[in-house]
């Protein structure tokens, strides 16, 4: 039975691949800003896509966030809010500043920040709001903009996971005052590693090319003649290698294409998955459309009798593969707890210290919740596959026709692993008794 069979992914078209070719051949391998042709025109087909907006080019996705936040200028003493349930580089990017990530709780079946957690987190302190578009699911950008609104704070998308998703038609990055996106090889815009910071606003794309890439691109056409008395090379290397920049313009072409397969893929499965009770989807918020980076499900142990590890075993005995995203709040990883910690020191956990968090303290009960029963599916299905989301969807009701099984094996395995901890126990106690008897 199983799956569908994944199509190789990333692909290339043969021009993009005959300009990499041409560019090494002409030793063209390092690109100092848009005086490189082939990075002019790799930001300016991601800024068409964006409807216009300014956009640098960066060598990944943490790093386009990093420059976001430093483009707005936010860093010691500032506080983010931001969402527990993401992957690390969304929170690492405000620890890099010297920020302090703020967390609120989650929708428990998307994920996604809950906008109506937020306001009880604004201090004076408070100085921008990151939402994360998960799995290429479309945040609630309208909400968390109009509370943004009210504070006059920022707002910072993560759209790593999320090209083009777009809520009431308009893209996701679209939506805020800077935008980090990933363009790693594994993403939905793939190339091999790279990134883009996108915003609407000018001095942010400057000061954010200021602190990252080589002179901060002072030779370009409309770099600010009241920054270059400061343009030096106290800067980090975040820049984007040509090599990598050549293959934006013809994967930007194939996007709409491949996001509509994957949102008509995502249709099919879940019509399929009708009849299986022991998962359950997130509700489709009116107007957002999610572009399908992963596919996120919540396990349902009531409907299933089995842990959800039994679940994934038997679905991959079927060919099709499953998985916890998240392995935990990120507010118990052990790099933010400053009172026990014990390893190699991080820079950041000073600066938390002093802002006297308690990240371990916090209640987030609906993380907990996402985190306990999450299953994702990678979702590279880019190309229309009614059968093979027919087949998929059939592996989950083979296993739901089997549950009785699977509860017996689970039970069997429960009674053998007791059985081999008291064969341990008793070795210990045999031992212990003979060196007492010494």
């Amino acid at each position: 039975m199983g799956g569908p069979a994944r199509p190789p992914y990333p692909r290339f078209s043969p021009s993009a691949v005959r300009e990499v070719a041409r560019l090494l051949r002409q030793g063209e391998t390092v690109a100092l800003g848009r005086t490189s042709r082939t990075l002019a025109k790799a930001e300016r087909a991601i800024s068409r896509y964006h409807g216009g907006r300014h956009v640098l080019g960066l060598n990944s996705g943490h790093a386009a966030l990093l420059c976001a936040l430093m483009g707005l200028e936010i860093g010691p003493g500032d506080e983010v809010i931001t969402t527990p349930f993401t992957w690390g580089a969304s929170i690492s990017c405000i620890l890099h500043v010297g920020a302090i990530p703020v967390f609120v709780d989650v929708d428990p079946v998307s994920g996604l920040m809950d906008a109506r957690k937020i306001e009880p987190a604004i201090t004076r302190r408070t100085k921008a709001i990151l939402p994360v578009h998960l799995f290429g699911q479309p945040a609630d950008m309208p909400a968390i903009n109009r509370i943004a609104r009210r504070h006059r704070l920022f707002v910072i998308e993560d759209g790593s996971q999320a090209h083009g998703a777009t809520i009431h038609g308009k893209v996701v990055g679209n939506w805020s005052d800077a935008a980090g996106f990933s363009c790693m090889g594994g993403k939905l815009l793939a190339t091999s590693e790279a990134g883009y910071l996108v915003t609407p606003h000018e001095d942010v794309f400057w000061k954010a090319a200021m602190m990252c890439q080589h002179y901060g691109r002072s030779a370009e056409p409309g770099f600010p003649e009241a920054f270059k008395p400061c343009v030096d090379s106290l800067v980090f290397t975040f820049r984007l290698s040509p090599l990598i920049a050549a293959l934006f313009p013809s994967q930007i072409r194939r996007l709409p294409r491949q996001i509509a397969a994957r949102q008509g893929n995502a249709d099919r499965f879940r019509e399929a998955m009708r009849p299986c009770e022991f998962i359950e989807f997130p509700k489709l918020k009116k107007g957002h459309l999610s572009s399908y980076h992963m596919l996120t499900t919540n396990f349902r142990p009531d409907k299933a009798g089995v842990r959800r590890e039994t679940v994934q075993k038997a679905l991959a005995a079927e060919g099709v593969s499953v998985f916890p995203y998240v392995p935990a709040p990120i507010t118990r990883w052990r790099r933010l707890q400053w009172k026990d910690y014990h390893g190699p020191v991080p820079f950041w956990l000073p600066n938390l210290e002093r802002a006297g968090t308690d990240y371990a303290a916090a209640k987030l009960p609906n993380c907990d919740f996402k985190v306990e029963y999450s299953l994702e599916m990678g979702w590279n299905y880019y190309r229309p596959d009614p059968k093979g989301m027919k087949r998929m969807a059939a592996a989950f009701l083979k296993v739901q026709d089997h549950l009785d099984e699977l509860r017996a094996w689970e039970e069997r395995e429960d009674r053998k692993r007791k059985d081999d901890e008291n064969v341990v126990v008793g070795a210990a106690r045999r031992a212990a008794d003979a060196y007492r008897r010494r």
